[in-house]
């Protein structure tokens, strides 16, 4: 290697540095337990290609800077999709898996999810939890970390503590309806009750343990 080509290399190293921070800021704030596959998948790439931009001084450095920068308009397409879409937001990133529900464990969604005990305990652990039993409900994020509520008594509990949706853009969450024992009629009603015609018009409804209901609107003018 002469020293030209030294000096290229180290110029092509500060000039991939700053393209990829730049693409960086661009794609948004995520934390990084919290990249869904999409971005995973960019990051990965974007290095790829950052070494090889580094390690190939005699290739021009643009055919390095045209292939992020298509990376990076696919990571903000696959993201208005996601915004816009629910089906493709769980298609591409997944949804949260009930693994403990009052203390019973579904073996079933732990095999369709491939989380074995191990990661189970390891996580009941990490979270103060002593036992199985004192878990009301775990959900697996898609993220990987599981969320759990733990029992106020030996009572049964509902799953509100987890503020989980039942409107998300506009559309009625059925599945999480029926696993707080609710049903489409129910949840019309008591919109119609303040002053709501049509899910439509909601982006997002969640109920907490308290019975507390949080609305926001499209568009709310603040």
């Amino acid at each position: 290697m002469n020293l030209e080509e030294t000096w290229i290399i180290i110029w092509r190293t500060f000039a991939t540095y700053f393209v990829i921070l730049v693409i960086f800021r661009v794609m948004g704030k995520r934390e990084i337990g919290e990249l869904s596959i999409l971005d995973l998948v960019v990051f990965i790439m974007l290095a790829e290609i950052g070494v090889f931009s580094i390690e190939e001084p005699k290739d021009e450095f643009i055919h390095a800077v045209i292939p992020m920068l298509v990376l990076l308009l696919i990571q903000r397409l696959s993201a208005w999709f996601s915004l816009k879409s629910q089906w493709f937001r769980e298609k591409v990133d997944g949804k949260a898996s009930v693994i403990i529900q009052n203390g019973k464990i579904d073996e079933n969604e732990m095999r369709k999810q491939r989380y074995n005990f191990n990661d189970l305990l390891q996580q009941l652990r990490e979270n103060g939890t002593s036992s199985v039993d004192e878990v009301a409900f775990a959900l697996l994020e898609p993220s990987g970390k599981l969320s759990i509520i733990e029992k106020q008594d030996n009572s049964s509990q509902d799953m509100n503590g987890f503020l989980m949706p039942f409107i998300t853009d506009g559309k009625i969450q059925e599945e999480n309806l029926k696993r707080n024992g609710k049903d489409e009629k129910w949840l019309l009603t008591e919109i119609r009750k303040r002053g709501y015609e049509h899910p439509e018009q909601i982006s997002l409804l969640t109920i907490d343990h308290k019975n507390k209901w949080y609305i926001d609107e499209y568009d709310e003018k603040q």
